[in-house]
């Protein structure tokens, strides 16, 4: 093992500290999901708070191994810490006391939470946000933006290769072919702005903090590779009570695939514009246009291992090419 390979004392604190909360908060939760589900309650609430736990592992990291010299965007970062607090106390409220009053104020909760987090992130001076990689514009917008379409019809490309495998293209034509979708669609761009909290909450975790931290350890492919693994086992809570009871197994091992091939884009996708919010964005796409698809409802899903396999197939024909791109040509990646 190369001594550049080595993560520093303060990058190993960090990782300690991102682990414990990221992960000790999704077991946890992921306990009080299992016991709603068994009492015969929605537990759709879980899944959206559950996004919140990657960044808020990273930001307390950062707060918490910060020296004196280093300028926090603090206001920010303490406005989406309340905001996941209150999400995981509403959310645990449910469990105690069901009622669809804990599910409705927690989407409240996500809107105030993402408007105040975007007034309090743009009124930070420049070189604070750009030393958390929070700005925008100091990326290449126009390769940015490119991205994100690139993305969405890719999306579309996989959505349809799905469904001439699986006999169901018919009906997806269908879908697009009704006006109240597209109308949809173009409401998610407005969207955006008020719930990019729970996107970020991934993303911010996963992309620009621990992707250079096993890029740097495992290499520029075996990093993001073992970034997707991690990540969809993540997932297994909610496979097991929510996206899938009956058919868990199957459930995540999609997930673990899709993880893996969407992270090898979503990883291009940072490595080429630097720009943390492009993941946020195409995250945000896929989940929003997942559910549009679905009707709104991603719960109880029954697999079986065809499925897996088409899953399998798609995501290697569609995403998972990118792996050899010049992105990820090298061995080591510095940390963001």
């Amino acid at each position: 093992m190369n001594k550049d390979k080595e993560l520093s004392g303060v990058e190993k604190k960090q990782l300690n500290i991102f682990l414990a909360v990221n992960f000790g908060l999704t077991v946890l939760m992921g306990i009080l999901m299992w016991v709603s589900y068994h009492n015969g309650n929605d537990v759709s609430a879980f899944a959206a708070t559950q996004m919140m736990y990657p960044a808020a592992g990273v930001i307390l990291a950062i707060i918490i191994t910060a020296g004196k010299e280093k300028k926090l965007p603090m206001r920010f970062f303490v406005t989406f810490l309340v905001t996941a607090a209150l999400a995981i106390l509403l959310t645990a409220g449910n469990v105690i006391m069901p009622s669809t009053m804990w599910y409705a104020a927690e989407n409240v909760v996500f809107v105030i939470g993402s408007i105040i987090s975007w007034i309090m992130l743009l009124t930070e001076k420049k070189e604070v946000r750009d030393g958390c990689n929070l700005r925008f514009g100091a990326h290449d917008m126009k390769k940015s933006l490119l991205l994100i379409l690139l993305f969405f019809v890719l999306y579309l490309a996989r959505l349809f290769l799905s469904g001439l495998l699986d006999g169901s293209v018919k009906e997806i034509a269908g879908l697009f072919a009704k006006p109240v979708l597209w109308a949809n669609m173009v409401m998610l761009a407005v969207n955006f702005y008020i719930t990019f909290i729970i996107f970020f909450g991934e993303e911010y975790g996963w992309r620009y903090f621990l992707q250079p931290m096993l890029q740097k350890r495992f290499g520029l492919k075996g990093g993001v590779l073992l970034l997707g693994v991690i990540w969809g086992l993540w997932h297994l809570p909610l496979s097991i009570s929510y996206y899938s009871p009956e058919t868990w197994f199957y459930s995540i091992l999609i997930q673990v695939i899709g993880c893996v091939s969407f992270g090898v884009f979503f990883g291009y996708a940072y490595g080429k514009t630097g720009n943390i919010w492009v993941p946020v964005a195409i995250h945000f796409i896929n989940n929003n246009m997942s559910a549009l698809l679905a009707g709104g409802d991603l719960g109880n899903q029954v697999y079986r291992w065809q499925d897996t396999l088409i899953v399998l197939a798609v995501q290697m024909i569609v995403f998972m090419p990118f792996l050899f791109t010049k992105v990820y040509k090298g061995q080591t990646a510095d940390i963001q």
